[in-house]
C-alpha cells in the first residue's frame, strides 16, 4: 500500500510491512495502530489482520512504478526491523530501494539492535536514509547503534518528545526532527526541551526540523518556534553535507 501523505518531512509513504508491537513509551498512543483498526473495518486488504505484523510481497515493487523522484517514508505503518519481519524480506526491501535510486527513502526504527546486527549485509546507498526514534533519555542508546551502522545518511526522530534530552549528542547525525505528540491522550511537550535540541543542532550545524507542538488540536498550536518555522533538511552532494537553512 502506498500513498501521498500529510507528514511534513516526507512526500509519500510505502508500506511493504504493516503492523507492529509496542516497545517503549513513544508507542503508547500509536497513530498507526488506530489507523490500522479503521482500515481493517473499511475492508482494506493489507489490513485484514489489523495491526498484526504482516509482510506484503505484492507491495514490494511499487516505488519502481513511480517515475517522478520523491521522498518516501518506508513503513509508516510498521517497523522494518520488527522481529516478525524476516531477514530475507528486509534484504528485498533494500534491493528495491537501491534499484529505485531516483527516490529518497527514509526509514525509522525503534529496534536498532537488529539494525546493528544486519547493517553489514544491507545494500546501503546514498538515497537510503536511516533513522531511529528517540522519545526520551531512556532511548539514547538507539543513537549510538544508529551511528555505528553503515547507513550513509543518519537521522533522529524525536517524536513524540516526552522529556528532556540534555545528554543527546549529534555527532555522526545528519538530521534531527522534533515534534510533540498529537491526537487522543497526547502527552505534553515543553519549550525548553525543544529549544535545547534546536540549539545543539545550530551549534553542530545539523539541519533541524520542528514538526509541531502537538496536543489535541495540533493545527491550533502550530509549529512556530521562537518566531519562525524550522524546516531544515539535509542534502548530499558528492558525499558532502550541505545544510539547507530556511524559515
Amino acid at each position: 500500500m502506498a500513498n501521498t501523505t500529510s507528514i511534513e518531512w516526507t512526500e509519500a509513504t510505502w508500506n511493504p510491512v504493516t503492523g507492529c508491537t509496542k516497545v517503549s513509551a513513544g508507542c503508547a498512543n500509536c497513530y498507526a495502530e488506530r489507523l490500522a483498526v479503521r482500515l481493517k473495518a473499511m475492508g482494506v486488504l493489507n489490513y485484514a489482520h489489523g495491526f498484526e505484523p504482516t509482510m506484503h510481497e505484492d507491495s514490494l515493487h511499487l516505488p519502481l512504478t513511480w517515475k517522478k523522484p520523491r521522498s518516501i517514508f518506508v513503513n509508516s505503518m510498521s517497523d522494518l526491523f520488527h522481529e516478525d519481519v524476516s531477514n530475507e524480506f528486509i534484504l528485498k526491501v533494500f534491493d528495491v530501494m537501491s534499484e529505485a535510486h531516483w527516490h529518497r527513502f527514509q526509514i525509522l526504527t525503534k529496534r536498532p539492535e537488529r539494525l546493528a546486527l544486519m547493517s553489514r549485509i544491507l545494500r546501503w546507498q546514498p538515497n537510503i536514509w536511516m533513522g531511529v526514534t528517540v522519545e526520551n533519555s531512556l532511548c539514547l542508546d538507539r543513537v549510538d547503534m544508529l551511528v555505528g551502522s553503515e547507513a550513509q545518511v543518519k537521522f533522529l526522530s524525536i517524536e513524540p518528545m516526552l522529556g528532556p534530552l540534555s545528554q543527546l549528542s549529534t555527532d555522526g547525525i545528519d538530521w534531527v526532527i522534533v515534534g510533540g505528540e498529537s491526537g487522543p491522550g497526547a502527552r505534553p511537550i515543553r519549550y525548553e526541551w525543544v529549544a535545547e535540541i534546536r540549539d545543539k543542532c545550530l551549534k553542530s550545524d545539523v539541519p533541524f526540523f520542528f514538526k509541531q507542538w502537538g496536543g489535541a488540536r495540533k493545527k491550533e498550536t502550530g509549529h512556530v518556534l521562537d518566531g519562525r518555522t524550522w524546516r531544515e533538511m539535509p542534502a548530499r552532494s558528492q558525499g558532502l553535507h550541505l545544510s539547507l537553512r530556511n524559515g
